[in-house]
């Protein structure tokens, strides 16, 4: 394990005492000053959070309670108001069966604004002045061991339908119109302590809903919280059932994992506990032994580095612009960089281990494995590019290329050059100080290059003098592949010398023309 820990404590399962009543593993935190005032600060942060509901919301209370229906905030919006974070998404759950939930979102939003999210799971919305609601009923559920379906049925108890939930942070609600909070499970606690636990028995509750366990490593990396040791035994046990959730819904949790702002605690856990082999089972495999005679650095490690070092870089400055805040793209190219080695690893004689052409081999193991997650073609495509070309800089290092190579560079990059820059300077992880500030002048000295370049002529958008109606008007030729032989060759041309200008790339043009007739 890495020295930062987002499992409480690890100890083997038979070392630790049962625990019992939702206890915490470590029982000094009960008693923790740092985590009472913690707490403290929590409760007090929390109700002036619900307090300052919008007085919709308040009035839409105080319609089911003269109803005799109960309705209460719950899950996320709650966990954030005590986090002291503002939520777009107001959940709520209510005694209310659907029908009666429907007569009284006629009355509150006025023109009748409601939607049926899911009635047969007991789920409406509403919206009234900007304000939007979703609203459940109270629910019981199981399920079938072979499916992530759940057979609903509505319950009678906020404690009840709060069992159900996923972890303790997310199993607290408050009722309204009265504004009590109402924590069975202690995750207001759980919160102060940054502990991660399930309501239920863990094994229960991952074996009803194996999601779950992509939820519990998607927090870590969000939140920065820990995951209590029963329920991270839990999802190591029963770690090969997230196979049978959908591709669709495990992709949702990886991307949300790798934007958090921790990503590589949620990573590091889920190759520890074993998600990542039925996930993303490309990351686990980086972790190569290393030879005796360390001639390979641990692959695993570096690209946990890259990515976290990628991070750093996204808003920084430089040719094409910062990335965006958080950026799917380049931190998924930053963790997917070297997944070729691998497969590439070849050890020579003399004990040299080399890994030829990992980025070609990585590129397509990138692309066939974010199809089988179902991430969309376009971040696939990019993605992928961006592993294929993750190494072309080095060659600039050992030898400074032409204007035509730094073309080239920024006309493969396209519309990723600037993800190109902060991948290529991320993968810098070499603790030698000398070449790691050699690295870095070289790659200073490209981009001033690319700036330079771009000042004298459309760099980023680079195309031949001629165009293709101009090239058929000159040599008199109608649509076909011809014509794009042509415009090949002026391409070419261009990158080599720059802008020729259109009575010189007219001269070169006729000339290659005569040539080709000539043969």
């Amino acid at each position: 394990m890495s020295a930062f820990s987002p499992v409480a404590s690890r100890l083997p399962a038979a070392a630790r005492p049962d625990q019992k009543d939702h206890l915490v593993t470590d029982p000094a935190d009960a008693t923790d000053p740092v985590a009472a005032a913690r707490l403290e600060t929590a409760r007090t942060r929390a109700a002036s959070m619900f307090r300052a509901l919008p007085e919709e919301i308040h009035e839409l209370g105080r319609r089911f309670e003269a109803a005799g229906h109960e309705l209460a905030l719950v899950g996320g919006p709650v966990r954030d108001a005590v986090l002291g974070r503002s939520s777009a998404d107001l959940d709520f759950t209510t005694s209310a069966r659907p029908a009666q939930t429907e007569e009284i979102l006629h009355g509150w939003t006025r023109d009748g604004a409601i939607w049926d999210m899911g009635r047969d799971f007991g789920t409406l919305g509403g919206v009234r002045d900007g304000v939007r609601v979703e609203i459940t009923t109270y629910r019981t559920e199981t399920y079938d061991p072979a499916s992530r379906k759940p057979e609903v049925a509505f319950g009678d108890t906020l404690e009840g339908d709060l069992s159900r939930r996923d972890f303790t942070v997310n199993a607290m609600a408050v009722r309204l119109p009265s504004l009590e909070l109402v924590d069975p499970f202690d995750g207001l606690g759980d919160l102060a302590r940054t502990l991660l636990r399930t309501p239920v028995a863990p094994e229960q509750s991952f074996a009803d809903d194996p999601l779950r366990m992509m939820r519990a490593v998607r927090f870590v990396a969000q939140l920065g919280f820990r995951i209590e040791d029963a329920t991270a035994d839990a999802i190591e046990e029963l770690a090969e059932r997230i196979a049978i959730v959908s591709a669709e819904r495990v992709r949702e949790e990886l991307v949300k994992l790798l934007l958090g702002a921790h990503p590589r605690g949620g990573l590091e856990l889920m190759t520890e506990l074993g998600l990542a082999a039925h996930v993303l089972p490309e990351l686990p495999a980086l972790q190569l032994e290393i030879d005796e005679h360390h001639h390979h650095k641990d692959v695993y490690e570096h690209s946990l580095t890259v990515l976290d070092q990628a991070i750093d870089l996204e808003s920084a400055p430089g040719s094409g612009g910062p990335c965006e805040r958080p950026d799917l793209v380049l931190r998924l190219s930053a963790l997917l960089h070297d997944i070729g080695k691998p497969a590439t690893r070849r050890f020579e004689p003399g004990g040299e281990v080399t890994f030829r052409f990992h980025e070609t081999v990585g590129a397509k193991m990138t692309s066939k494995r974010m199809k089988a997650l179902t991430f969309d073609k376009d971040t696939t495509k990019k993605v992928a590019r961006l592993v294929e070309l993750h190494l072309r800089f080095h060659g600039y290092v050992d030898s400074p290329w032409t204007d035509s190579a730094v073309r080239r560079y920024v006309t493969d990059a396209g519309d990723l050059l600037q993800h190109l820059h902060r991948l290529t300077r991320a993968d810098v992880t070499t603790r030698n100080r000398r070449k790691a500030r050699t690295l870095a002048r070289a790659y200073d000295e490209l981009e001033a290059r690319i700036d330079h370049l771009a000042e004298q002529e459309e760099i980023g958008r680079i195309r031949p003098d001629l165009d293709g109606n101009r090239i058929m008007e000159i040599l008199d030729l109608p649509p076909g592949r011809e014509v794009g032989e042509a415009y090949k060759h002026l391409l070419e041309l261009r990158m080599e010398h720059g802008p020729l200008g259109e009575e010189r790339a007219t001269e070169e043009l006729r000339r290659w023309w005569a040539d080709r007739e000539g043969r």
